[in-house]
């Protein structure tokens, strides 16, 4: 089986933190997800046991970073288990799921519980788990609105004024509507190119839900995992960020560690208290006020993509990982939660930041670790 690379970005960093992840019965009985003395995460100090085989996943290629940093770390802690994850978009992860390809998928946005071309994914999905399956928030994935302009090292948005960039009615970097929330900055009359994700994308669904919300009269399209808007399209989150980088001029939405990786300046947004930076601190602050609709150990969350409290980041998404609340072969449900254990520590989620991500907020955190524990 193979697994993704690891991201450069923040390895160092988080070397120290994931190391603290030891659970081969060699490694003086520690468990993954533990710290130093063994406690899992600051949980209890049943983080589970190592497994030996293998287990797939697929799905969001938002999380990809943040998924392979914690399959290191596992693995480096548990070396007779290879988890292999194939960033193949939202979308596909689902359908994979659904039609028993893999263990668990990762999505940017909740199974849906209404039809779409004619199948209820959540209904889908318990069909073929035989239990109910849950959402479970595992990455906090802030979106940036990142741009290639020469010239242009600070930008400042707005909801109204990036949907109609991303609706193609804003063509020019000089345009009025971005000078006036850019006062005292040289703006080129470069053309703007606006590139999006061509595949069916939980990023996309998640961006066009914050357009839809907080620019209303600006946006007019449905949301949803397929683009709508203008645009040149480019697969997955390493293509439309790679196109950028390559365009003067250009424009994307794009999970904020691939804006990192390619160097790419991330637009400030103004949600109506004044610019915010993109910070996991800032992005944490939005996940925090969310809304659980799911039930019980169903943590689909609604996130209040209008937000105008102080300091908040706006366009943010979440990460699932979708699995089956009890599994037909019992076997692979103890992979699934020995690995989710050790994703959902405390020690793991800290090192994320170094990757661009924000680790889940403590209220959250502690949902999906008693989530977990009841997977079987």
């Amino acid at each position: 089986m193979s697994v993704s690379r690891i991201s450069a970005l923040g390895a160092i960093a988080l070397s120290g933190a994931l190391a603290l992840s030891a659970c081969a019965s060699e490694n003086n009985g520690a468990q993954p997800g533990a710290d130093s003395t063994g406690a899992a995460g600051g949980t209890s100090a049943a983080a589970g046991d190592c497994f030996s085989g293998d287990l797939k996943a697929e799905g969001s290629s938002a999380q990809k970073n943040a998924i392979d940093e914690a399959i290191k770390a596992y693995q480096t802690a548990c070396s007779d288990a290879t988890i292999d994850y194939q960033p193949t978009g939202s979308g596909a992860g689902i359908k994979q799921f659904i039609a028993k390809q893999v263990d668990f998928a990762g999505s940017d946005s909740a199974l849906k519980t209404v039809p779409k071309d004619g199948v209820v994914e959540s209904d889908a999905a318990k069909q073929a788990c035989g239990s109910e399956a849950w959402n479970l928030p595992m990455v906090t994935g802030p979106i940036a609105i990142a741009y290639n302009v020469k010239g242009v090292d600070k930008l400042v948005l707005n909801a109204e004024v990036a949907a109609k960039i991303f609706d193609g009615k804003i063509t020019a970097w000089n345009d009025p509507a971005i000078a006036a929330l850019n006062k005292g900055v040289t703006l080129p009359s470069t053309a703007i190119k606006v590139f999006f994700r061509s595949d069916e994308s939980g990023t996309t669904e998640n961006f066009t839900k914050y357009l839809k919300a907080a620019a209303p009269d600006a946006w007019s399209y449905e949301t949803g995992k397929k683009w709508t808007g203008k645009g040149e399209g480019k697969e997955k989150s390493a293509g439309v960020a790679t196109a950028t980088k390559g365009q003067d001029g250009g424009i994307t939405y794009v999970e904020l560690s691939y804006a990192q990786q390619n160097q790419l300046p991330m637009a400030q947004i103004d949600t109506g208290a004044g610019p915010v930076e993109l910070t996991a601190e800032s992005a944490g602050k939005t996940v925090a006020t969310a809304k659980q609709t799911g039930t019980g150990n169903d943590l689909a969350l609604k996130i209040d993509y209008a937000t105008k409290e102080a300091g908040a980041y706006p366009i943010v998404l979440v990460t699932y990982e979708v699995v089956c609340s009890k599994y037909a072969d019992a076997a692979t449900g103890k992979k699934v939660k020995s690995f989710l254990k050790s994703f959902a520590s405390d020690a793991t989620q800290k090192g994320l930041a170094a990757q661009g991500y924000a680790p889940l907020p403590a209220e959250v955190a502690t949902k999906v670790k008693t989530a977990v524990d009841a997977i079987s």
